[in-house]
């Protein structure tokens, strides 16, 4: 996964609560087992009408909103089930930082294991954030992880929390298994040393 340290892009409010991860890419594309193209699922549901056409009141739909990279969303967003199927498909997406107030424990642990920023801000200050925003205009904002803060257009700054390892994971830009590979060494010398007080295991 690509290291996460400043990020400069353009957001989108999803102005909804309860944001489950069915809603986010609906279970009908759970049976693909690659991540690529899983984009042309993300919120299957709020883009298309019933007729099957894009739905132009959708505002991942709009020509402006074209390059988001950045998502606001409202409280608890990727509750429900636990598929990382939806973080697959925010990233072929092009959306690398997600902004909301809480997210379902699960949810955010997959942001973090696949290269998404899933930063908390206070209710204050997520409110402020979808004040900023015009649904017709994207809201370009700056995200540096380094210090823990949202850049706004006005210059003014918005805090987010993050712990100190899941920052660093996001900084390196290593997954679970790189970072298990980074301990080889200490991992042949436990399994040497074992082997030789405990050679019956």
């Amino acid at each position: 996964m690509n290291p996460f340290r400043r990020h400069l892009g353009l957001a989108a409010c999803l102005r909804m609560i309860n944001v489950d991860t069915d809603l986010i890419i609906p279970k009908q594309y759970l049976k693909n087992v690659t991540r690529k193209g899983l984009g042309e699922g993300l919120f299957r549901e709020l883009k298309y009408l019933d007729d099957g056409t894009l739905d132009p009141g959708f505002i991942l739909n709009r020509t402006e909103f074209a390059q988001t990279s950045i998502l606001i969303a409202g409280d608890n967003f990727g509750c429900g089930s636990s598929r990382e199927h939806a973080q697959w498909a925010l990233l072929d997406s092009g959306i690398s930082c997600i902004i909301s107030s809480s997210f379902a424990d699960i949810f955010y642990s997959n942001c973090i294991n696949n290269g998404i920023l899933p930063a908390r801000v206070s209710s204050t200050d997520l409110d402020l954030l979808l004040s900023l925003s015009d649904d017709r205009v994207p809201l370009e904002l700056s995200v540096d992880l380094d210090i823990r803060r949202i850049g706004l257009p006005d210059g003014n700054e918005v805090p987010f929390g993050i712990g100190d390892g899941d920052r660093q994971i996001l900084m390196e830009g290593r997954d679970a298994i790189a970072r298990t590979l980074a301990l080889a060494t200490d991992i042949s010398e436990f399994r040497e040393t074992r082997s030789a007080v405990q050679p019956w295991l």
